[in-house]
């Protein structure tokens, strides 16, 4: 549930977390080899009420901790009671409004599916609900596509397992028109997604899912969704400071939400009103209230009865499927928690994270401890990666020790083989991992936020990057193929499905100077499987295919507003997706309220709508020493300039003897070079490129 803009195009937040998950790791694991080489075991101090305050305080007024939140709320719950609940910064930095864990309403974003897996477990009690049960039973007016002789049923649901293909919130789906009102029922039957994998077979974190799970308890209890939810979970625990409708109190007490930049943003609504997968709000005491009595097998602290039997806690405790052992998926209601190096995520710690524009979240219980963390803050990033890590190995180092791995197997080089390939992950189809070998035969992996590094293999199907000793594993079919892969960067939270063995296409052999390019896009299904059709390699790309084929393999839909920005783009094919460029700021048409979508584009051109996206990440001047050689025009030149550094290109850009490059900036693209531009933004390591430079540029002054 992000916000449309370039992060949609190359994540920054994916990049963020990546980053702060590389020094969460590259920090634990110099701790860990200092306590090996001097022999000392880290005892864990005892979590009361004195150290985990002291703990908080310490944590948050860390020079390292500050930049990552501008208020932050934490409630820590032990042996069914809350034994800290603190407030750091500010609820909103204008008017000086302190944070008050009892008072400050947050939006918990998806952590409000944790509370909607309770509705359901709860009328799985009440008999009025089976989770093996085909989900048309409950929903009998809903229509989709499946080809499968698999059905959906409440459980696929509940563990991310339906098989639908992704209907992730859009960008309209957050907006300011308080007074607009969608019914869940009604978002559903009008966003509703077909099967495309057979249930139960692969782990895609799927926001639809909880919606209908949401419809689901509404249609079962005969109750509103948010009454049920007041009436059988927030008023038995006494939460009286949470609800999913945001008004009275609870807006007068909402944080104010900032971007990753610290900008305060505009508060919104959510469409649907009601929103079971991500609209709850509530305060860090009242998640404690929730925590203390899951962990008291269901039962409420202040004598209201039971939210839950204890056989459905257990229940939603039990992971229900695993990649490997070490790297569990989901339980009904919660997640894995973050990986630590070298331990992996510890399946005896079930978690919940939520991410909303402005906000950030994280829930996690240890069961046999008796414990439960949550902590929410106004500023999205990774603020929780940082605490989860340290929370642990201060108290429960014995889940951030190595994992302890019996003898295995080493697979051969040959047998590492069937590994290699282009995995894109099933809910962000442009998150991209490339997996190979080596020429010693050793396998590596790399994508465009960490770029390439060496996978070690420490057990059967489990792989340890030399990066950061976080572990990748692999998923095979029923027939032994190699289906999918679960690394910990780029999408912790799902698989990335492997690509098709491309068949190429008459007009492209395997010798051709683009074949690398094109067909690992045909694979990654950007392109059509028929190795009888031709691609036509050298047909030059018009702007308005040019636009639409980049926003698509960035997973951006097009716009739906219906006055269009230029007078010649109505009725285009591409229409929607030249509106969507121009609300981006990716194109501003060529004069007189064209665009021109039929025109063939230069490669300049390409270059500046691009540039348009990335300048905002990459200040041009940082490019500015970059020679160019050949013809450009002067509006074109800072666009050609980080094309050029970024290696945003294929090879009909050379660096020529003086170290001069041309990019050909006034001839046409054709299909071939954008084949070779739209791969390298897949996979693409820029960041990595963009710091050398800095360094670079630092050293030399």
């Amino acid at each position: 549930m992000k916000s449309l803009s370039y992060n949609r195009i190359r994540s920054s937040w994916a990049k963020t977390i990546a980053a702060i998950a590389l020094t969460v790791c590259l920090i634990s694991s110099t701790a860990q080899a200092a306590a090996a080489k001097t022999g000392d075991v880290q005892q864990p101090q005892t979590l009361n009420a004195d150290s985990a305050a002291a703990f908080l305080d310490q944590f948050f007024s860390s020079d390292k901790v500050k930049p990552h939140y501008i208020g932050a709320a934490v409630s820590v719950v032990k042996d069914g009671q809350i034994i800290a609940q603190k407030g750091y910064g500010r609820a909103n930095e204008a008017q000086q409004t302190a944070v008050d864990p009892g008072r400050t309403v947050f939006r918990i974003a998806s952590v409000s599916k944790t509370f909607t897996a309770v509705a359901i477990m709860q009328l799985v009690e009440q008999g009025k609900l089976d989770l093996k049960e085909d989900i048309r039973t409950y929903l009998t007016d809903l229509n989709f596509k499946n080809p499968f002789g698999t059905p959906v049923t409440v459980e696929h649901l509940l563990t991310h397992t339906s098989g639908f293909e992704v209907r992730d919130p859009e960008p309209g789906d957050i907006h300011r028109d308080f007074d607009k009102v969608v019914g869940i029922e009604e978002y559903v039957h009008s966003h509703m997604p077909p099967v495309i994998r057979k249930p139960g077979t692969a782990y895609m974190y799927d926001n639809f899912a909880y919606l209908l799970l949401g419809l689901i308890a509404q249609k079962v209890s005969g109750q509103p969704y948010e009454t049920y939810m007041e009436n059988h979970i927030f008023t038995p625990l006494d939460m009286k400071n949470s609800s999913f409708v945001l008004d009275g109190a609870l807006k007068d007490n909402l944080a104010a939400g900032y971007d990753p930049a610290g900008k305060q943003l505009d508060s919104y609504a959510l469409t649907p009103t009601i929103m079971p997968h991500g609209g709850m709000v509530a305060t860090a005491e009242d998640i404690g209230k929730f925590m203390s009595a899951f962990l008291s097998e269901g039962a409420s602290g202040n004598g209201n009865g039971r939210i839950l039997t204890e056989s459905s806690v257990r229940a939603m405790e039990q992971y229900r499927s695993s990649i490997h052992p070490l790297l569990p998926d989901t339980t009904y209601g919660f997640e894995a928690p973050f990986q630590l190096p070298g331990a992996g995520s510890s399946s005896q710690i079930i978690s919940k994270l939520g991410d909303l524009n402005g906000y950030s979240s994280y829930l996690f219980l240890i069961p046999e401890q008796n414990t439960g963390v949550f902590l929410t803050y106004n500023k999205p990033g990774a603020l929780r990666n940082l605490f989860y890590a340290q929370f642990i190995s201060t108290f429960f180092p014995q889940y951030a020790a190595p994992a302890q791995l019996e003898a295995f197997k080493a697979e051969t080089s040959r047998s590492l083989d069937k590994l290699k390939g282009l995995y894109a992950d099933l809910r962000l189809s442009s998150f991209v991992s490339s997996v190979d070998t080596d020429a010693a035969g050793a396998l590596r992996i790399s994508d465009a936020f960490l770029g390439p590094r060496a996978l070690q293999q420490v057990d059967d199907n489990l792989f340890v990057d030399d990066l950061t000793k976080q572990f990748t594993a692999f998923k095979f079919d029923d027939n032994g193929q190699v289906a999918y892969i679960k690394e910990p960067y780029i999408n912790p939270l799902g698989y990335g499905r492997k690509g098709e063995q491309p068949v190429g296409f008459k007009d492209v052999s395997q010798e051709h100077s683009y074949a690398e390019y094109i067909l690992a896009l045909q694979s990654l299904g950007y392109y059509p499987s028929n190795a009888n059709e031709s691609f036509d390699p050298e047909k030059n790309v018009t702007r308005g295919a040019f636009v639409q084929r980049m926003l698509q393999a960035s997973n951006i839909k097009g716009s739906k507003r219906t006055q269009p920005a230029f007078a010649d783009i109505a009725g285009h094919p591409a229409a929607a997706y030249i509106q969507m460029a121009y609300e981006l700021g990716m194109v501003t048409g060529t004069g007189g309220g064209r665009f021109e979508p039929e025109r063939d584009v230069t490669r300049q051109e390409s270059a500046v709508m691009l540039w348009q996206l990335l300048k905002a990440k990459y200040p041009p001047e940082l490019f500015a020493d970059v020679k160019l050689a050949g013809e450009t025009s002067d509006w074109a030149v800072p666009a050609v300039q980080l094309m050029v550094a970024l290696g945003l290109h294929g090879p009909e850009v050379q660096t020529l003897p003086d170290g001069t490059a041309d990019f050909r900036s006034m001839k046409h693209m054709n299909r071939q070079e954008e084949a070779a531009l739209l791969f390298k933004l897949l996979t693409q390591p820029t960041d990595q490129i963009v710091a050398n430079k800095q360094a670079a540029q630092q050293q030399q002054r």
